[in-house]
């Protein structure tokens, strides 16, 4: 057993859902990819007395006092949030976070990772595969969505995401994408997604963007994510008041295509939106075109696809205290 334990687990890009519609019997199924950053980097120690601090926290607490009752461990633990992905964003914060809580307590006990198991105890990955797979593995991840409520999607591809290629973020720190109760209610809300269109997305994932990715062909990868995007973004906008949920992220996005960025969208919930570009190179040009036109509160970041999972590394250390 160890006495500390840090653990480094990415940010996601979902960049669809593949079949809202259910009519095969299995529902949502997800295409995404996890990034070199932003990330979550946390710490968990033995301790004198407990003690939680750091970004997001509170949430991280929680889950620790969670899974310490399922698993009947005692601490007490120091545990530290160094960096956290911004929450509510679009970016998985939430999934990660439970999966590195889990993943520190786990390894800090010497017990076997159960990030799935964790990942459900936690309410996690209620309808995207993409997270847990994203801390696992890495790659661009397609899972095949969920046939019944209680059983995880299973991951039916993951294929390396080009290293030369960058992912163009665009974050709005004034505004959250719609979570909780609002996500379930806008679910509710949402008419039912025509079959053709869940078949169109489906043939843009597998005689697209797959291909491309092998192929190493970033205009024909862009094209499909363009495309999937633009028929799931036109699905969400009566309840996030738009194809985007952010106009600032929209216009900035629309910019970056125009200066050649390709693959424009916005994960999950938003208000994050993205681009893809064929280098560091062309996606710091790319940036600096539209930096000057970025609001206050507006970032534009540069990141490489994540091609492994999450870093988990222990030592050996006196008792830390608080």
């Amino acid at each position: 057993m160890s006495n500390s334990v840090t653990v480094r687990v990415p940010a996601r890009l979902h960049l669809g859902f593949l079949d809202l519609n259910g009519g095969f019997g299995r529902r949502f199924g997800s295409i995404g990819l996890p990034l070199s950053g932003p990330e979550t980097v946390l710490s968990l120690s033995r301790a004198s007395e407990m003690r939680v601090d750091g970004p997001d926290s509170e949430r991280a607490g929680r889950y620790l006092a969670t899974l310490t009752r399922h698993l009947g461990l005692n601490g007490p633990y120091r545990l530290t949030v160094e960096d956290a992905i911004p929450p509510h964003a679009g970016l998985g914060s939430g999934t990660q976070m439970a999966l590195a809580v889990s993943a520190a307590l786990r390894t800090l006990h010497g017990l076997p990772l159960e990030p799935q198991a964790d990942a459900t105890l936690l309410d996690r990955g209620a309808r995207s595969g993409i997270g847990i797979a994203s801390f696992r593995q890495g790659g661009v991840i397609v899972d095949g969505g969920k046939l019944a409520a209680d059983e995880p999607p299973p991951v039916v591809a993951q294929l390396p995401f080009p290293d030369e290629w960058r992912a163009i973020l665009i974050l709005d720190h004034r505004q959250s994408g719609i979570h909780g109760s609002a996500e379930i209610e806008a679910f509710r809300d949402l008419p039912v997604f025509p079959a053709g269109l869940a078949a169109e997305i489906c043939r843009h994932v597998l005689m697209g963007a797959m291909p491309a990715l092998v192929e190493h062909d970033l205009g024909r990868f862009g094209a499909a994510v363009t495309a999937i995007q633009r028929m799931v973004g036109t699905h969400f906008a009566p309840v996030q008041g738009g194809v985007f949920t952010s106009k600032p992220v929209e216009e900035l996005a629309m910019r970056l295509a125009e200066a050649g960025a390709v693959g424009i969208g916005q994960s999950s919930w938003g208000p994050t939106g993205f681009a893809f570009a064929p280098s560091q190179a062309a996606a710091s040009a790319m940036v600096e075109t539209v930096r000057a036109d970025a609001p206050a509160g507006i970032e534009i970041r540069i990141a490489s696809g994540r091609n492994h999972g999450a870093s988990i590394v222990s030592t050996e250390l006196g008792l830390v205290g608080s």
